[in-house]
């Protein structure tokens, strides 16, 4: 059971007096306070622990001597009551100060003063509590935010039913003014992340829907907003004899230079989208309805989401938030860590730092990873770094510095009650603070706060370190003017470029601005900043020019710089992969130049380090639809995240994080979910139009490579799109009903149009129906029975070659069940081994005539290459039911079929051969294809991509690897000859 908290059970020093002299003083108040109150009295005539700790706290808070002096009794209630339902009690006491009693309406004045007694005596109990350590910093800072929030929204209740008394408004619940009121209060900052301190302002921010219909006239709903928010201000703010609750700030609304003080939503959403600036998207970050119409808040938020977390990674933002910092820097003239006069908040290694720390990362990744979308510090840290983003000691040591250094705030401000975040500058107020903190001395609390401060700035400076440029020793890099630097020619030779004017020439042409993505200013900053860098780093590569000239062409594509620049300058490792693909991958080249979002994934810090498996994909995929509003959102985001997963799946094949067999299964499982969404998206909008048809189901069959899990980065997709319905059905119960035909025709041409149309996002795949049953001569659906059918009757020994790799996608379970019994029987059928023989042999001197080889490289076609294994493959498995064994190959790819074929049929040198072959063979195909499009010239290839095949096929150079693969062709061809003839 949890040990009830009270201050008369407080610990044996846990704080010292200032000085005796103070201690004196405190003594002294105590004593006048004990006159009128008999609990404080027996405290003081006795000697214990409380008695210490309450002359200690007041000889260092002269703020708390003095609400002790005024209010005698505030003391008797701390020590005498448990303090969180004393805490509890004062919250709901003022969340209901707006509440009628016996039947009258409170005034303003009495709604002021309940408010401001209830402040004084919570923020006095409050600050006793936390120097007692009853309290840790997160819990002071939580109670702080609580209370608040209870004195703005009480406020708003009052705001509200005097209007309502007044005939401005028509209230839907008087009892409870703000629910339907459409009068949106939100927490900003601190308040908004329950993280407020002693002396903090409030930041909110108030909206209104003119649509809630509680106005008498919706053409006064600025007028009468407006007058409401500046009697909140004064609620809150205004000095009294009583004091003041919390100085409020509206500054955080929209363009407040000339906007009112409560705006519509309309006005705000159009504000945001179209003018919204990075500070206030982090701003909003924190975000949270505190007051009014909590619903309709929690609805404005949902609304903002895509304002405050891209879809697209953001490094152009990082860049703002991180001149917000120096601004401050600057504004406030912070400069080096020191003690005395260091401003907690925003001085160097501050509070201000750390939040900045988590924000900029949210900012970046929240819209791919909701986990991230936190409003409060200590979970956005933990947060970043389960997401990988950070590491988890970055984590611990931040969080530990956040509350340390908040702690170190509240000492500050419990002194004398001011807002203010800066610790003192003599050595004698000083030591009021290390000893409010516990500290035995000054010395001792300056050595821990240098060390938290050097922690975090270190951790900060390295979140915005830039790649240095180069100076002294290294060289020069000069690119303005008309004629080149003779020492910038001599640095570029020294990196490795062969033909440095070229070179230069060429990157005078990104400097002067002459391609679309170095027209800004701001592009050309950045490009200069990372220079350095990049020409080092391309330097390094084999063939540096080459390389270079590949990232012009790609600079010559891009519509705009800055995010890519921001982005590589802000993540230096990210050079060395643009370098690797510039060196290597063409095709990667061009996908990114056309496309640069598909390079926001590179920054998931986990993306090397995990195989993107079905489920991790799945994931991600539920992830970004989750946003989706229609049919063709759903259908961008499809194809957006077809062509970044497929990026990032080749990312790994190319940096040797996952070998070319499993990217054929990511590619895959890719294709998989891609598909399956597309057919719900397409379903969904069918029957919208047309209405369920009785009995209907669809499955989607996968054949060819998407059937045995070997697609590649080029690979289109073969389907069959099988379907079945209540025979006495006539048609669909839509408003346009169709017959069943036209009604799956339709389906099928949706679906293919929503995988292949080429739309501004690009495609998702080109979708291939040539294995259908008839081929081009049948229809493009097919009935499950029809299917059947034709497979048993009707099908030639290439159609059950095709069958011995089919697999149902996705769709209907039942059905895709009954396609998969048909199958087997299919594949079961006793075979007449002559005529299948002579057909597999035929069909492949076909393709040999038809579709010769080009070279050596053309893995698929070459004699003994990927084909002849497939086909050996394929060919096993339609024999295998003579010798009466019952196999199962369903769902298997070519390696797992030979496997679980070839021990029976082939020897074992032989399977072997095909193992080893099939091996190799895919992992250059996969590497190739990734890096090419169309036919691979080995005389033409990039020196990076000759590298990474080189290195793929475990050979020196690629005479050896040719040697290799003519070897294994040959000895695959004599297996083909042996087992098929």
């Amino acid at each position: 059971m949890e040990t009830v908290k009270r201050l008369d059970k407080v610990a044996e020093n846990v704080i010292r007096p200032v000085s005796q002299a103070e201690a004196k003083v405190a003594l002294a108040v105590l004593k006048e306070v004990g006159k009128s109150e008999p609990a404080v009295s027996a405290v003081i005539k006795g000697e214990g622990a409380l008695k210490d700790f309450l002359v200690a706290a007041f000889s260092l808070s002269p703020y708390l001597r003095d609400a002790a002096s005024v209010t005698p009794k505030l003391v008797a209630e701390a020590i005498g009551q448990p303090v969180e339902p004393l805490l509890s009690t004062l919250i709901e006491k003022t969340r209901n100060a707006w509440r009628p009693a016996e039947g009258k309406v409170p005034s303003e004045a009495e709604v002021m003063t309940a408010l401001r007694s209830a402040k004084r005596a919570f923020s006095f109990i409050l600050a006793l509590a936390d120097l007692a350590r009853i309290f840790t910093a997160k819990e002071t800072t939580r109670w702080l935010s609580e209370f608040a929030e209870a004195c703005v929204a009480s406020a708003i209740d009052h705001l509200l039913l005097a209007a309502h008394e007044g005939g401005k408004l028509t209230l839907v619940d008087p009892a409870d003014p703000n629910r339907g009121s459409g009068l949106i209060v939100l927490g900003m900052g601190k308040l908004g992340g329950r993280e407020l301190n002693y002396s903090s302002d409030i930041d909110i921010v108030v909206f209104y829907d003119p649509e809630a219909g509680i106005l008498a006239d919706p053409l006064d709903a600025s007028e009468t907003y407006g007058r409401m928010m500046r009697r909140l201000i004064r609620i809150l703010q205004e000095r009294t004899a009583d004091g003041y609750v919390f100085r409020t700030d509206l500054r955080l609304r929209p363009d407040p230079g000339s906007t009112p003080l409560a705006v519509s939503l309309d006005a705000a959403l159009i504000y945001y989208e179209g003018r919204g600036q990075n500070w206030e998207r982090a701003a909003y970050i924190k975000a949270r309805p505190v007051a009014g119409d909590i619903a309709a808040g929690d609805n404005f938020l949902k609304l903002l989401t895509p304002f405050v977390f891209r879809k697209y990674l953001d490094y152009a933002a990082i860049a703002d938030i991180h001149s917000i910092k120096r601004q401050i820097h600057v504004h406030k003239g912070h400069g080096a860590i020191a003690v005395k006069g260091h401003d907690v908040k925003l001085g160097r290694g501050g509070i201000r730092e750390i939040e900045f720390f988590a924000q900029t990362q949210q900012l970046i990744a929240g819209g791919r990873m909701p986990a991230l979308r936190t409003r409060e510090t200590e979970p956005a840290l933990h947060a970043l770094a389960e997401a990988k983003w950070i590491k988890p000691e970055i984590a611990t040591a931040l969080t530990e510095a956040y509350w340390f250094l908040r702690d170190v705030e509240h000492r500050i401000q419990m002194v004398h009650d001011e807002q203010t975040h800066r610790l003192p500058d003599s050595n004698t107020e000083l030591k009021r603070i290390a000893f409010m903190l516990g500290f035995a001395d000054v010395a001792s609390f300056s050595a821990r706060l240098e060390s938290i401060l050097k922690t975090v700035e270190r951790r900060y400076s390295r979140l915005f370190e830039q790649e240095e440029g180069l100076s002294g020793g290294e060289g020069n890099l000069v690119f303005t003017g008309q004629k080149d630097d003779p020492d910038t020619l001599k640095t570029l030779a020294e990196f490795g470029f062969e033909r440095p004017a070229d070179m230069s020439r060429m990157i005078r042409t990104w400097h002067s601005g002459r391609y679309r993505a170095t027209q800004s200013v701001e592009a050309r900053e950045r490009l200069t900043q990372m220079m350095p860098a990049l020409l080092k780093a391309f330097g390094e590569s084999r063939r540096a020019d080459e390389a270079l000239l590949r990232f012009d062409s790609f600079l010559k594509a891009l519509p705009a710089g800055i995010q890519l620049f921001s982005l590589i300058g802000n993540n230096p490792p990210l050079l060395s992969l643009i370098v690797t693909i510039m060196a290597s991958a063409p095709r990667l080249a061009d996908i990114i130049a056309s496309k640069p979002h598909v390079f926001d994934g590179m920054l998931d810090p986990g993306l090397m380090s995990e195989v993107p498996t079905r489920d991790y994909l799945s994931k991600r995929l539920d992830t970004f639809l989750s946003g989706s509003r229609h049919y063709e959102d759903r259908l961008d985001r499809l194809r957006i995240f077809a062509a970044e997963q497929r990026f990032l799946i080749g990312i790994r094949l190319l940096t040797g994080a996952i070998s070319g067999g499993d990217s054929g299964r990511a590619f895959t499982h890719l294709a998989d979910l891609l598909i399956d969404a597309a057919l719900k998206a397409v379903m969904a909008e069918i029957e919208m139009a047309h209405g369920h048809y009785p009995g209907g189901r669809v499955a989607v069959m996968g054949m060819g490579k998407l059937g045995s899990f070997e697609l590649t980065a080029g690979s289109d997709v073969d389907l069959i799109l099988l379907y079945d319905y209540d025979s006495v059905a006539q048609e669909s119960t839509g408003p346009k009903p169709l017959d069943a035909q036209r009604y799956f025709t339709r389906v099928t041409q949706r679906l293919i149009a929503a995988l292949s149309a080429p739309m501004a996002e690009g495609v998702i795949f080109e979708v291939d129906l040539r294995l259908r049953p008839s081929g081009n001569k049948g229809p493009i659906a097919s009935r499950i029975n029809a299917f059947g059918k034709y497979q048993r009757e009707d099908a030639w020994t290439w159609e059950h070659m095709a069958l011995t790799r089919a697999r149902i996608v996705c769709g209907d379970e039942s059905l895709g069940r009954e396609a998969r019994t048909i199958i087997d029987e299919v594949l079961s059928a006793k075979p007449d081994i002559k005529k299948i023989t002579g057909d597999v042999a035929e069909m492949r001197t076909l393709i040999a005539q038809e579709k010769p080889p080009q070279d050596i490289w053309d893995l698929k076609l070459i004699p003994g290459g990927l084909i002849d294994i497939e086909f050996i493959a394929q060919y096993l498995r339609l024999v295998a039911p003579a010798d009466g064994a019952a196999i199962d190959t369903y769902g298997f790819s070519t390696q797992q079929a030979l496997k679980a074929l070839g021990m029976a049929s082939l020897s074992g040198a032989d399977l072997d051969t095909c193992l080893q072959a099939l091996h190799l063979f895919t992992e250059l195909s996969q590497i190739i294809r990734l890096c090419v499009d169309g036919p691979f010239d080995a005389k033409d290839a990039p020196a990076g991509l000759l590298e990474r095949i080189c290195r793929a096929g475990d050979c020196p150079d690629l005479g050896t690897l040719e040697g290799e693969v003519k070897r294994l062709s040959g000895e695959v061809r004599k297996v083909f000859r042996k087992a098929v003839g």
